[in-house]
């Protein structure tokens, strides 16, 4: 559709009109209609218009782009993309006929909403992107593929029935998981961790307790329990205030006893729970040890062993070549001092220790490092009060040769050693004959699991009421437990621990598309694994153009 200006002479006079043109589908072709009617050029003259022609000309210009405005497409208030690398968990829950059994929700309670529905597109929104509730639901639930037929209020119900009963939900899993894939429990790895929540006050199930970060803020205790190869196959959690040695066991042995697991437990910690009595307590279990020590803590005899460059060391890189870590290890008998019936005693363990160095965690290190020196610098310049140096006061000398009190200084010895150490971290295990590689995976396999769950922690307070009852939060940890057990299925089970939780991440919340005028456009930027993984399905996974049928022959792919 169109408009001219059309010029007609007779009798001497030129008159003009305004005509439109247009498709007409009874012709089958472009036809014309005058639009509207202008007398003559004269008559508009007379009318004191100079020159009509320009005058009217103007009109059917704004016509014109009155017309190329209304059809030009423009940006809506929703996103145009669309995530597509969840296809593979959508495989996964059909393979393990998931919502056969979640179904059974619904016959037992008067929902009105897809329980199943809820709970799988929550799982595919936390893998492709995790954030709060409320933006899931606005944001992140509309760029899935299919749309979702609960609305914001259904899915703060659903997620607080869910919690309320979570480890139903996880035995349906694992249930389903021994049918379809082996699961290996001959060794289980234990893990637990905590999560705070920037509120004032105490409740029953958020309780002040010791935690990682060194906050004050009450905390949520949570013990993960994984098969030989980190599989995620039980989930306990637990009020903050309670994460005593005393509690872990009962966490431990709650879970092997409903896993129906016998065989040896090893517990997996950070710096943090490193302790004698944890160690003892793994050992008096039958259980084993896997924790990492600060090599800053180590006698001098063990740091000279760990700075000693000889031929011991083996370094690890990858495809590329690029050096990612290098280790050496060592099997001998360690003290450890434990206090018995108030009395002090020594007692040696046998175990492995496996010192490795990461040259990217070493240049980050030193430049943390740089930056609270200069710190620490600029507040000896100014003279600030030993109190004003806090942390700081490590890389400072108050006193002199003497032991007096003197001005400050920077203690060059403390820094250089600090430096020297950037990089190198200390892995010791009652697993003597582990593979120090294996070693290595083990724990930074269960920190990745760790850090998965890290995500929008305080976003749970952050929202109304709704999320801030103990059942709620539940249900968030569930939904997060499911999308890890997933993504390790993926990962060991279809892809044979070929590729990183970090590639399979990447192309997860990456591969997306957006809409054009008749297809869709693969906005997924390039990759090796994308590349692998085409290959393995015979999917289009890196057209540049994708139809319609293509994206559903995509969510059909069956693993």
């Amino acid at each position: 559709m169109a408009y001219f200006l059309k010029k007609t002479h007779r009798n001497g006079r030129t008159y003009l009109s305004i005509v439109e043109s247009y498709y007409s589908p009874q012709k089958r072709c472009g036809a014309h209609r005058t639009f509207k009617s202008l007398a003559s050029v004269e008559s508009w003259k007379a009318k004191g218009i100079e020159d009509p022609i320009a005058h009217f000309q103007k009109e059917v210009d704004a016509l014109n782009d009155e017309i190329s405005n209304s059809q030009a497409l423009k940006i809506s208030e929703s996103s145009p993309e669309l995530y597509l690398g969840y296809f593979p968990f959508v495989s996964l829950l059909n393979k393990m006929n998931i919502k056969k059994f979640v179904d059974y929700f619904n016959i037992s309670n008067s929902f009105e909403f897809d329980l199943y529905e809820l709970l799988s597109s929550l799982v595919f929104a936390r893998l492709v992107n995790p954030c709060s509730k409320h933006k899931t639901f606005h944001e992140v639930l509309p760029q899935l593929k299919d749309p979702v037929h609960f609305s914001y209020d259904q899915l703060l119900d659903g997620l607080a029935f869910m919690g309320n009963d979570y480890g139903k939900f996880i035995e349906i899993f694992n249930e389903q998981m021994k049918k379809v894939y082996h699961i290996n429990t001959s060794k289980t790895y234990f893990d637990c961790t905590n999560f705070y929540f920037e509120i004032d006050k105490e409740d029953d199930f958020r309780r002040k307790g010791p935690s990682k970060e060194n906050r004050k803020d009450p905390i949520v205790s949570l013990g993960l329990l994984l098969d030989a190869n980190q599989i995620p196959i039980g989930m306990k959690l637990f009020p903050g205030n309670e994460s005593e040695k005393p509690v872990l066991r009962d966490v431990i042995q709650a879970l092997k006893k409903k896993n129906q697991i016998s065989g040896k437990t090893i517990h997996v910690a950070d710096k943090g729970l490193n302790c004698t009595q944890n160690i003892a307590f793994s050992k008096e279990n039958g259980d084993g040890y896997l924790f990492s020590k600060s090599v800053k803590t180590l006698p001098e005899k063990e740091k000279i062993w760990v700075l000693l460059n000889n031929e011991d060391w083996k370094e690890i890189k990858n495809d590329n070549g690029t050096l990612l870590y290098r280790y050496k290890s060592c099997i001998d008998k360690f003290p450890y001092h434990i206090e018995i019936d108030g009395k002090k005693k020594t007692i040696y363990f046998t175990e492995k220790r496996v010192v490795t160095y990461n040259p990217k965690l070493a240049s980050k290190k030193r430049y943390e490092i740089s930056k609270q020196v200069e710190k620490a610098r600029s507040l000896c310049y100014s003279q600030a009060k030993r109190a004003e140096y806090g942390d700081l006061g490590k890389y400072v000398n108050f006193t002199n040769e003497n032991g007096e009190k003197a001005k400050a200084t920077i203690n060059e010895d403390i820094i250089e050693k600090e430096l020297e150490l950037a990089g190198y971290n200390l892995l010791i295990t009652s697993e003597t004959n582990m593979k120090s590689t294996d070693i290595y995976n083990t724990y930074h396999n269960l920190w990745r699991i760790e850090e998965s769950f890290r995500i929008m922690k305080s976003d749970l307070d952050a929202r109304p009421v709704f999320l801030q009852k103990e059942n709620s939060i539940k249900g968030h940890f569930l939904i997060c437990y499911l999308a890890v057990l997933l993504e390790r299925i993926f990962q060991f089970k279809i892809l044979n621990n070929k590729y990183s939780t970090q590639e399979i991440m990447k192309f997860v919340k990456s591969f997306k598309i957006v809409k054009g005028e008749s297809k869709y456009i693969n906005v997924t930027t390039s990759s090796k694994f994308i590349k692998d993984f085409e290959q393995m399905t015979k999917l289009p996974l890196t057209n540049y153009y994708l139809t319609e049928r293509q994206v559903k022959q995509i969510f059909r792919y069956k693993i």
